[in-house]
């Protein structure tokens, strides 16, 4: 007979928390999640092209207004923390419901700047706002989604987010060159607006029954407020596998932003291409390599997962995940985005134009076949606090990323795009040796810190 405390009813039981919702409705609640991850991709990609336009009209000049793009970067990072800690406390629904508000408001005090300070005032609060969005995505999928369902999930919520990488930055220049930012900046409350709709009419709270804070308290009132400290979820970063991975993602991630951010000064230069519309359009091939290699990049790091389980008789080792970023941390993201200054430096004409278009798309690519296997890395060691992991990783690469974003141009005029991005390479390249590093040594890393990692009895 078998007892309560077997592992057979155990695991009955754990398979049930992930049977709560038919597969269509799982697929129902991740194009939700997936529409408010949309949103943050829009509201940063989208302001890129139309900084000639609003440094025109705020009578400044374009350095100055690329200021709002560091500052975005440290209200991502600080909104991240927030609603992730709150989500582990009130739920993942809650968040969304709060976080879509301070959108609307900030998108339009955006769109009603008339001064700098105006600006970057409200481009904080709407960052802030949709900055949940990611963290907030992954913690849904891990709780609907069972450990080795979880790659292709996160990589279908990754690849419809970061489909704004694709769309945002030709939307954002042709309304710079054909219609108005200030109405772009309106068009994204509204946006937030539907979102809201949606999470209030169809979203379920997906948390996992018991788990929330507040389901914790003996006694609450109806409304119940209680402070949460947003920074504790950095504390999870003392755990060095989390630490390393975050840190890896970060150095693969400034191959996108030295490719990116100064691409109006870049490829927009040599190639004489001053219509911002057009200037939007070059984002496109780096953000359609994005939408098609994160789905490919899940559904490759379930299988690795599978197969090296396999392998072990059924044992699970997390860090064997990992092994799915070989190809894009070795050799798709180092030799694109280095064949792509050496093009710019030496190559002119249309092949140079077309060459450094293939070098965006195959970036893309390999950003995700790095960052998409590292994210579900997260959840999976992190599962009790997998939109916190997220938050965590994401604030501190956000910082990092806002301090390199500020070196991008000053270098490029120094030591030329070439040598620039060289370096970039070479980043990414020791990026993929603390992988390594990880993925040889994960289970001595975990158990140094153990910040409360996942089982494969609680995953």
């Amino acid at each position: 007979m078998v007892s309560e405390d077997s592992p057979l009813l155990t695991s009955t039981a754990h398979e049930a928390i992930y049977d709560r919702f038919a597969p269509d409705q799982k697929r129902w609640i991740v194009c939700i999640v997936s529409f408010a991850g949309l949103l943050p991709m829009f509201v940063s990609s989208t302001f890129v092209p139309s900084i000639p336009q609003i440094a025109k009209d705020l009578g400044s000049t374009h350095a100055v207004v690329s200021l709002t793009i560091s500052l975005s970067i440290l209200a991502s990072a600080v909104g991240a923390l927030v609603w992730a800690a709150y989500s582990s406390f009130y739920g993942r629904r809650s968040m969304y419901l709060w976080g879509m508000p301070f959108l609307c408001i900030g998108s339009c005090g955006v769109a009603m700047s008339t001064s700098l300070g105006s600006l970057l005032f409200w481009r904080f609060v709407q960052t802030f706002g949709c900055s949940g969005g990611i963290p907030l995505g992954a913690g849904v999928i891990g709780d609907i989604y069972k450990l080795e369902e979880r790659g292709t999930a996160i990589g279908v919520f990754f690849g419809a987010t970061l489909f704004g990488f694709a769309v945002a930055p030709l939307l954002g220049g042709a309304a710079a060159q054909y219609w108005s930012w200030r109405n772009l900046h309106y068009s994204l409350a509204v946006w937030g607006l539907l979102e809201l709709s949606l999470v209030y009419l169809f979203f379920p709270e997906t948390s996992h029954p018991g788990t929330l804070g507040i389901d914790k308290l003996k006694r609450r009132r109806w409304i119940h407020i209680t402070w949460v400290n947003p920074l504790s979820s950095l504390w999870l970063l003392r755990s060095p596998n989390l630490f390393a991975v975050m840190l890896a993602s970060t150095l693969v991630l400034i191959t996108d932003f030295v490719l990116l951010v100064p691409l109006a000064f870049t490829i927009g230069v040599r190639y004489g291409i001053t219509n911002e519309a057009i200037i939007g359009a070059c984002f496109l091939p780096n953000g359609l390599g994005n939408f098609i290699g994160a789905p490919v990049a899940g559904r490759l790091s379930d299988i690795v997962v599978r197969r090296w389980r396999k392998k072990r008789n059924g044992v699970w080792v997390p860090e064997d995940r990992l092994r799915a970023t070989w190809i894009g941390g070795l050799v798709m993201i180092p030799l694109s985005i280095g064949a792509s200054g050496l093009i710019t430096t030496y190559v002119g004409g249309p092949v140079g134009l077309w060459l450094n278009l293939l070098c965006l798309y195959t970036n893309g690519m390999g950003v995700d076949f790095v960052f998409n296997p590292i994210g579900s890395y997260n959840v999976d060691v992190a599962h009790s606090r997998s939109a916190e992991a997220t938050a965590a990783s994401a604030a501190i690469r956000s910082l990092i990323l806002s301090a390199a974003t500020a070196l991008i141009i000053p270098s490029i005029e120094h030591i030329g795009v070439a040598w620039t991005n060289i370096i970039a390479a070479v980043l990414a390249i020791i990026g993929q040796g603390i992988i390594f590093l990880t993925i040889r040594y994960g289970d001595r890393m975990r158990a140094s810190v153990d910040v409360g990692f996942s089982t494969i009895e609680n995953n």
